[in-house]
């Protein structure tokens, strides 16, 4: 069992000899021991001291013993109670513990009892405490919306994510490719007044340009060749939603005029239709250029630039947050796991030293890619630096050779 030295108990009994008792044997095995005889003073201990347990009789000349758990679970509710009375009854018993209480004793309570008591108590506090703070950890890595953070730099950008979320502001979101822009998109998306909406993606840079604006805007029946019915475009599905488009510097000057409309006067127009249709969709866009210099070449349309910078976030590369890529490697090799059948379930200290040297082009896709594959070539519960792709296994330090001591010369 644990060492319970210098753990605080409050003990809140009305009977001199049993409260001298008990105080005699908590002491003796290393507890520290504060000792009252009624609920008042009990209570207003409770709110200004912090106690590992607290152990009160139910039945007290001055009050009801359940009114110092009440305090207890107000005050600290880590704090675990331990009930002990000479009236030991199942009612009494089920209100004890109704009001909060850890554990229930009746009289004559044998010291080792209450020991024992006490130390599944305290460790059960300990416990909670524990896992709260982990939680806490977990809850802080992951960021928002189950985005990892451990980094300084991606803990800001979940910062304006945070921030502009509570809005409907335009927002463009730039960084290089493999960074997880989409994955900033729907995090906006995700805690926003709209979350129940749809969240609509699309990549500019996939479709030529007449198909890209029938599935932006939708289209009539015999509006073009092929148009057979009326289709609703992803401004209409995205509509009370958020549409996200990507690699938005790949649209044309023809579209971008359109794609201006539709964020300025809050309708569109289908493909062979003159008629507007209102729409109510939160844009995010995204690129992996520079907007900007595209704007000066003649490539990008100002106004709509301006109009989609309303609220910029930048991403920054995997190599710019070292500190990232050990806590995403993790994630990778949970997620993975089950699709590979891997018995691999952590990074050997070479493997961790690689994956944290090298420069990673692909960003976070590139990483997530490794991990998979790492953990195809895994035969262990651990992942080798040999596991890895040969360019990643290579930008690990090499080990340091132990120098050779010299021979000592024999005496004769």
């Amino acid at each position: 069992m644990k060492n319970m030295d210098e753990k605080r108990v409050l003990l809140v009994e009305d009977d001199s000899s049993q409260s001298s008792m008990l105080q005699l044997e908590l002491k003796r095995r290393g507890f520290r021991v504060d000792a009252e005889k009624n609920v008042h003073a009990a209570t207003a201990r409770i709110e200004k001291e912090i106690f590992d347990a607290v152990v009160t009789d139910l039945r007290l000349g001055s009050g009801d013993g359940l009114q110092v758990v009440i305090a207890v679970k107000a005050s600290q509710p880590e704090t675990g109670v331990i009930v002990i009375t000479g009236h030991g009854s199942i009612d009494t018993a089920v209100a004890a513990m109704k009001a909060g209480a850890f554990d229930y004793l009746t009289k004559p309570v044998e010291p080792e009892v209450l020991v024992l008591a006490l130390r599944k108590t305290i460790e059960h506090r300990d416990l909670v405490g524990e896992v709260r703070r982990l939680r806490a950890e977990v809850k802080e890595r992951r960021g928002v919306s189950g985005i990892v953070s451990a980094s300084d730099e991606m803990r800001h950008v979940l910062g304006l994510v945070s921030k502009v979320s509570a809005t409907d502001a335009t927002v463009l979101v730039t960084g290089e490719s493999g960074t997880g822009k989409e994955l900033i998109a729907r995090a906006i998306h995700e805690n926003s007044p709209r979350r129940d909406g749809s969240f609509v993606a699309i990549n500019c840079g996939a479709l030529p340009e007449g198909l890209l604006e029938s599935e932006l805007f939708g289209h009539v029946k015999g509006s073009f060749t092929g148009a057979d019915r009326n289709k609703r475009g992803l401004f209409e599905e995205a509509s009370g939603g958020t549409l996200f488009l990507d690699e938005i510097s790949e649209t044309t000057p023809g579209l971008q005029v359109k794609l201006l409309r539709a964020l300025q006067e809050g309708e569109i127009r289908r493909v062979g239709d003159n008629h507007p249709v209102k729409v109510s969709a939160r844009v995010v866009a995204a690129t992996n250029r520079d907007l900007m210099k595209q704007v000066t070449e003649g490539k990008f349309r100002d106004d709509l630039f301006y109009r989609l910078k309303v609220f910029p976030i930048e991403i920054p590369a995997l190599r710019e947050r070292v500190d990232d890529v050990m806590p995403l490697a993790e994630a990778f090799i949970k997620k993975a796991r089950v699709r590979t059948g891997s018995p691999a379930t952590r990074f050997s200290p070479a493997s961790a030293k690689a994956l944290r040297a090298y420069a990673w082009p692909g960003n976070v896709r590139e990483l997530e890619h490794a991990v998979e594959r790492a953990l195809i070539m895994a035969t262990g519960p651990t992942v080798e630096a040999a596991d890895l792709p040969p360019e990643i296994a290579s930008s690990a330090p090499p080990k340091r050779k132990a120098k050779k001591k010299p021979a000592r010369k024999s005496r004769r």
